[in-house]
Order: structure tokens, then sequence, then C-alpha cells
């Protein structure tokens, strides 16, 4: 009797036969593969948690690790704080604030100004952008008498507009420096003049009136001094000290630098100096003397009704004030905004700190 079936071989033909076979082979060799990427990987989270325990609780069957005494935590902040302290005054890339000696043209002192965007160091290694007069921040001081014919020379050589505002200064229209309402901006790469006989006497500042949040924060700020025709009694002094505070991006700075590379006041037992605050910065910095009071003379420029003592003085934004300090007791006395967060960490002192160095005569 015959099968009508085919042949198992015609049933399956060779070819057909070989790629079962390989499908079969390939997936135990997948299956396999597939146990054995899972077992390291069970095998790499075993290891990672029993790394992660020894990081934390030491090696298995080792004492765990004590914690640090508070003694040892004191010592280590301690060890930090120093550090800082004995770095101080650090050194730093750039001075500003200096003097600018003007040129005479026909009888007027005529300054020049220049603002440009450069790399301003505010401590050591702490570089940070910044839009500067003359490559300086703060800009350089102007310092002229009551009465003389000045005219300041702005070159802008930023990637945006500008314009110089004299703050404090009772300046004509013309000349007050606010885009838009007295002048047009000074575009890229434009000279605009600035003239006028100096009014009023008194410590006072110049500023960009254009973008002021971006521009005088990095600082395109500066002092404008007026010196009187007849000065106070009060006002004779052995050394002349400024103080431009500022808060903006490059932190809370003294004369564009943050401590350790603030600059100390010096001066010796029995001088007598005047430290002129400008506020160029959007917050309150109330200004502390250790060890001597100060006498408050002036308010914007403005003589005091009578000179009154302080130890603590607050120096809102805008506002500029001048004391005298007796100098009569020696050492090194600190000198720091007393908003702690401005100038004192877990770390050590920074920001907004300097010294008062009264050496003995």
């Amino acid at each position: 009797m015959f099968d009508n079936k085919k042949p198992a071989a015609e049933e399956f033909p060779l070819d057909k036969l070989a790629s079962r076979r390989r499908f079969l082979r390939d997936s135990a060799v997948a299956a396999a593969v597939a146990g054995t990427l899972a077992a390291c990987k069970k095998a790499e989270g075993a290891a990672s948690v029993a790394v992660a325990a020894t990081l934390e609780h030491g090696m298995p069957n080792a004492a765990p690790t004590a914690p640090p005494s508070p003694r040892e935590k004191a010592d280590a902040m301690d060890k930090m704080h120093e550090a800082v302290m004995k770095a101080f005054p650090a050194k730093s890339e750039g001075k500003g604030n200096q003097l600018l000696v003007p040129r005479i043209d026909d009888g007027v002192k005529v300054f020049e100004l220049t603002a440009s965007e450069i790399q301003w160091e505010t401590a050591p290694g702490q570089r940070v952008a910044a839009m500067a007069y003359n490559g300086q921040v703060p800009g350089p001081q102007i310092r002229v008498r009551e009465g003389d014919r000045v005219r300041i020379v702005l070159r802008n050589q930023l990637s945006e507009s500008t314009a110089i505002h004299f703050h404090g200064l009772e300046t004509p229209n013309d000349v007050d420096g606010v885009p838009f309402v007295t002048q047009p901006p000074v575009k890229p790469g434009e000279t605009h003049a600035y003239e006028f006989t100096v009014p009023n006497a008194g410590s006072h500042m110049y500023h960009s009136h254009h973008n002021s949040t971006k521009q005088v924060g990095l600082g395109l700020l500066g002092a404008f001094i007026v010196e009187p025709k007849k000065p106070r009694r009060i006002e004779r002094v052995d050394r002349d000290y400024l103080f431009i505070l500022n808060d903006g991006v490059h932190g809370y700075t003294f004369n564009g630098k943050s401590f350790p590379a603030t600059e100390p006041l010096i001066a010796k037992v029995g001088e007598k100096i005047r430290i002129r605050y400008m506020n160029e910065g959007m917050m309150i910095h109330p200004m502390h003397l250790h060890g001597m009071h100060m006498t408050v003379i002036d308010k914007d420029g403005w003589p005091q009704p009578a000179p009154w003592k302080c130890d603590t003085l607050n120096v809102a934004p805008g506002e500029r004030w001048d004391v005298i300090v007796e100098c009569d007791r020696p050492g090194t006395w600190a000198f720091h905004c007393h908003i702690l967060p401005h100038a004192e960490s877990d770390h050590g002192m920074f920001g907004m700190v300097t010294a008062l160095v009264v050496q003995k005569a």
C-alpha cells in the first residue's frame, strides 16, 4: 500500500531545513546572550550598591568611620577664614578711580572718556565681563573746582548706544545726559561732548543713563568731585578717600574690587581723614567702621546743618555721604557693609570688606 504523502526530504527542502536550523541556533544564542547581559546588569547593580555602601559605611566588616567632631569642623572652617584674611590685600589686575588729568583748551578743562567692553578682575582669578571708561572700573576720577569750565568728551566703543549723566551736578538741561529727554543716544562709533560751567561743590558721580541697569552694573560709573572755592575748616584733612559701592553682576564691590582684593585705608595716629561714600548699586549698604566713630559732614554734596556722629551709616542707591574720621587709635580696624551676607560667609570674608590701618606716628 502506497502512502500518497511526499517524502520528508521533499516536504522540507534542504535550504528551508538549513534556514530553520539557523533560526533555532540563533534564537538559542540570543537567549544565552540576553541571559548573560541580564546577569551582568544584575551583578553591576549589586556592585554599585556595594560600592555605595562602602563609601557610606566603610569596608564590609570594618568599623564605620566616625563623623568629624565639632572641633574638627571648627578647625576646617577657621582655616578657610584665616587663609582669606592672610591674603588681604590681594593683588589683582587693573585699578579704577585713577585721577584723570585734563588738557586745557582755551581755558576749558577737557576730559576724554572712552566707553568700551573689557574683562575686569574683581578678585584674584575672578574675571568678569565689564563696560568701562578708559579701561578701568570705576571710571577715572574727575576732580575740578567750583566755577571751572569743563568739557567731557565721550567716545562710544561699545556694541550699543550710551550717554553720560552727571549725578548730583545741577547742570543746564541740554547736558543732563538722558537719551530721548535731553539728547539723542550716542551710538556705537560716535563721539559726543558735554560742556558746562561747574555749579555746586561736593561729592558727585557720573554714569551711563542708557540701558543703565546693565551699563552701570557692568562698570560705566565714576566719581565727579567738585572742590569748593572756600573750603570749610572741617574739610581740611590729611587724606581723602573714596568708596564707590556697587552690587551688580560683578558682586559686592568697593571701587570695582571684592575682598581680599579691596585696598585698605592707611593713616597715622593723629591724622584726620575724609571718606566719601557713593552708592552706584541697587541695594542699601550700611557702612560700619570698627573702633572709631564717623562725623557726618555732607549729604549728596550739601553740608549738613550740624555735623553728627555715628559708627554705621546707611548709604542708599544714588546717595553720597561724606564723613570725617579722627584716627586716634592705632591698629587694623575692620571696615565693611553691615548687611552681613554682603561681607562674610562660612568660607570667610568677601565682597564689601576692607580695613582702616592706623599706624603709630
